[in-house]
């Protein structure tokens, strides 16, 4: 028995850091939404009890380390699963880049597992087993746009975004997530407008849309990492509407509707950052 899953990429539409929490977490309210490029994951069953990754990229851990092996070994644990499981990822999303490469994948493998084994087990469920592999993978589980609070375990879904084209930037360099938010000081942050960004999805308004980005992350992740900000002055410069960094970097992304427009956007940046990619805004998994 195999299964397939698909693991989009996710990038921020905003993201707002509110206060820190008595857990050491900081208190996060951000949207989120997929794009178009996906990590590929197949999923065959085996008569012994264990995991296996099996993958074409050299930056994937087949052990432990990995969020999909952990994520199948939370499955099995939770439901009682003695049967094992092949894991194989065609890596196709950055590692290390905003895109929650490493989260997609550990939802993905929640829901084919879910599939594979037939328990009919509802999103909401798996998302919960989700928050206790990473802040991100809850999220990934409902493959959608959605707003996102708490320390990712919050999640009320949206309408898919307006349709327009993303140009993703990764330069070849790694951004820590927990050194960005420890250096993040939160009475020096110009919030994003989350109301107004929920606004104009619902309202299918690209324009709106593409006035309200924003990331408080980006200050931290450009003080340290001056290549990220050249990249946004980059997308800025070529003609994107818009223009934020997802996550804590180091993606950068720019959004226009007009696929020339992509095009030129994608040229200015070869030769200057190696990992570009012309996508679609998704919002929901389609397939």
């Amino acid at each position: 028995m195999q299964v397939f899953e698909k693991a989009p990429a996710k990038i921020n539409l905003t993201l707002d850091v509110l206060s820190k929490r008595p857990d050491g977490y900081h208190e996060v309210e951000m949207i989120m939404t997929t794009v178009d490029l996906a990590d590929r994951l197949g999923f065959t069953e085996l008569d012994e009890d264990k995991i296996e990754i099996i993958s074409d990229s050299k930056y994937v851990p087949n052990d432990k380390r990995n969020l999909a092996y952990r994520a199948a070994a939370l499955f099995k644990k939770t439901y009682q699963i003695k049967k094992g499981i092949r894991i194989t990822i065609d890596k196709y999303i950055p590692v290390s880049a905003g895109l929650a490469g490493g989260s997609s994948d550990a939802a993905a493998t929640l829901r084919a597992l879910n599939q594979l084994w037939s328990l009919n087990i509802p999103a909401s469920e798996l998302a919960d087993i989700g928050v206790q592999i990473g802040s991100d993978v809850a999220f990934c589980v409902y493959n959608s746009t959605a707003v996102v609070r708490g320390r990712g375990e919050i999640i009320t879904e949206l309408s898919a975004p307006p349709a327009c084209w993303v140009v993703l930037a990764k330069p070849s360099i790694g951004v820590s997530t927990p050194t960005v938010f420890q250096d993040l000081n939160l009475a020096d942050i110009k919030h994003p407008n989350t109301e107004l960004m929920i606004s104009s999805i619902e309202a299918d308004d690209y324009q709106l849309m593409t006035q309200h980005l924003g990331n408080v992350l980006e200050q931290v992740t450009f003080a340290h990492h001056q290549e990220v900000a050249q990249i946004k002055d980059r997308l800025k410069n070529s003609g994107a509407d818009a223009v934020l960094m997802s996550g804590s970097g180091p993606t950068v992304y720019g959004l226009t509707r007009h696929q020339s427009r992509a095009k030129r956007m994608y040229n200015s940046l070869r030769g200057f950052c190696q990992e570009v990619f012309i996508v679609r805004m998704l919002g929901y998994d389609k397939t």
